[in-house]
């Protein structure tokens, strides 16, 4: 039996970080559903992929949507095979799965290879968020125009 955690001394002495407590605190309630599994990987500094095992959906039968932070997989089989089962071992049960993405974090592409869904995310950082630096002005004063005239020489 899982226990939940308790966040409340982080909330205490943390401003801003409500979205990560919400996730953390979701996470530990969410019995996990490990269907479709799935492997999650960093190809890059801002590069990731989400590779879901969809053997027996094909491409219209499949749905990926981003809502919010979120992405959403899902999918339904349409179809069924002539005949009677005598033995159903191969998965074709609807399902929804959903991943939490970070800030500034878009789906750029899917596609369905050999029964593998691979969804490409980039992370695209605002210029207005990343780092700038900012000019010094000197002071014209006696001691900053001996700087400058200092490394106007040794230059």
């Amino acid at each position: 039996m899982r226990t939940l955690l308790d966040f409340t001394p982080l909330h205490q002495s943390s401003v801003g970080f409500d979205r990560v407590f919400d996730l953390l605190e979701s996470a530990a309630r969410t019995r996990g559903d490990n269907y479709p599994p799935f492997d999650s990987i960093k190809l890059g500094e801002d590069r990731y992929r989400i590779t879901l095992a969809v053997a027996g959906f094909s491409e219209d039968e499949l749905a990926v949507s981003t809502q919010d932070n979120s992405l959403i997989v899902s999918g339904e089989r349409k179809r069924d095979t002539e005949g009677e089962y005598l033995h159903r071992g191969i998965a074709a049960r609807v399902f929804s799965r959903r991943f939490e993405l970070a800030e500034h974090v878009r789906v750029v592409g899917a596609r369905l290879v050999n029964g593998l869904l691979s969804v490409d995310l980039q992370r695209e950082v605002p210029d207005a968020m990343k780092p700038r630096r900012i000019p010094i002005d000197v002071d014209e004063s006696e001691g900053a125009a001996a700087i400058r005239q200092l490394r106007t020489e040794t230059a």
